[in-house]
């Protein structure tokens, strides 16, 4: 594999889990040494691979600055000059002075980003960091990039949030198990990632399906937006649905839909099922369809592939599996998380009533008095 960055360009680099994002950027940053061939770089180069790596949680939020920012390559008296600047951008002034182990992982991660942020290097390395605080802070980083790249900053980033690469990258490379696959504008090379991600679930061999009667078929399967519309990308955390549309060729009774969602390694990630519904579906001749929807949508950014399955509850037998051939999925950062799922959830604080403390603390002097 063998590629070249021009001075002052902004190159985004993409591909699924596995296919050497992350390894480039080590090379490049000299974190791991290549077995073979030859790297150059021209100019100072800063990485940003992990946000908020080389904290110590010990120390306070002002002690961490200087700490991170002496490991990523800025002077003292650089820190010093930016030290309020990288404060404000953070969001965490009346929590300088407060060990770092008490921060919660938004403000981490958010003073992390901002001391990177504030570096002036050559060239800027850049791995998943947008995957940090809320929606209006992701917008600030990614402003604070753009102005980076337009000051004369060199940039390779890597994400899997397609919608910043489209809108920061001047060209994108994709990969593919350690080869470059796609070379070109950050809108062609995007469409073909999605193209490669169908190609390969349709070439997939599927199990002979012996069990299977064709008394149902699905006709299609799309995602739609909060209007009703058919959308191509949907975003983590946020309400969706999909829609799922069939024909049944007999009358059929107790039957069950499901759509399955894979990783572009196969991995099988989730599923959306009628069986835990408790409500008896019976079907007539004819075309139908089935809304799935929810409050948050699970997959974080990245592309998915999906199975459909029409079966009868209870029974081996299937009406109908399109194994690893149907809609390709992507979806784009919403809701801020860290892992690998995101569920719907809300939380609740319940606290104890001061008051009825104090009448509980008098009523048991009460009874000491009385007892004694």
């Amino acid at each position: 594999m063998s590629f070249d960055v021009k001075r002052g360009e902004a190159l985004g680099i993409i591909g699924h889990n596995g296919a050497g994002k992350s390894t480039i950027l080590k090379l490049l940053s000299n974190i791991t040494v290549p077995s073979s061939g030859e790297i150059t770089i021209n100019g100072r180069l800063s990485a940003l691979i992990e946000v908020g790596s080389g904290f110590h949680p010990e120390l306070t939020g002002r002690e961490n600055i200087y700490l991170n920012g002496s490991i990523l390559g800025m002077t003292r008296r650089q820190i010093a000059d930016r030290l309020d600047s990288i404060i404000d951008f953070a969001g965490v002034r009346q929590f300088l002075d407060t060990p770092v182990k008490r921060y919660s992982s938004g403000m981490y991660v958010r003073l992390g980003f901002s001391i990177a942020a504030h570096l002036d290097p050559d060239i800027l390395l850049l791995d998943e960091v947008l995957a940090v605080g809320d929606a209006a802070f992701q917008e600030k980083c990614l402003k604070r990039i753009s102005e980076m790249k337009e000051a004369g900053t060199t940039i390779v980033f890597i994400s899997h949030d397609l919608g910043a690469v489209e809108r920061l990258c001047d060209r994108v490379l994709l990969l593919q198990r350690g080869e470059i696959v796609t070379n070109g504008a950050p809108r062609q090379v995007i469409a073909e990632y999605q193209s490669v991600a169908l190609s390969k679930s349709t070439s997939q061999e599927a199990e002979p399906m012996a069990n299977q009667e064709k008394l149902a078929e699905v006709r299609s399967l799309s995602f739609l937006d909060l209007s009703g519309g058919e959308a191509s990308v949907l975003h983590s955390g946020e309400p969706f649905r999909a829609r799922l549309e069939f024909l049944a060729h007999a009358r059929l009774t107790d039957v069950v839909f499901e759509v399955f969602f894979y990783s572009a390694d196969g991995e099988q990630l989730c599923q959306f099922t009628t069986e835990v519904s408790g409500e008896r579906i019976d079907l007539r001749p004819g075309p139908g369809e089935v809304v799935f929807s929810g409050p948050g949508l699970g997959l974080l950014p990245g592309i998915y592939y999906t199975d459909v399955v029409i079966k009868e509850r209870g029974s081996p037998k299937f009406f109908d599996w399109t194994q690893f051939n149907y809609t390709v999925l992507r979806v784009d950062p919403g809701k801020v998380v860290r892992g690998q799922f995101y569920m719907s959830h809300e939380w609740r604080l319940i606290e104890s009533n001061a008051d009825d403390e104090e009448a509980e603390a008098t009523m048991n002097k009460v009874a000491s008095r009385i007892g004694s």
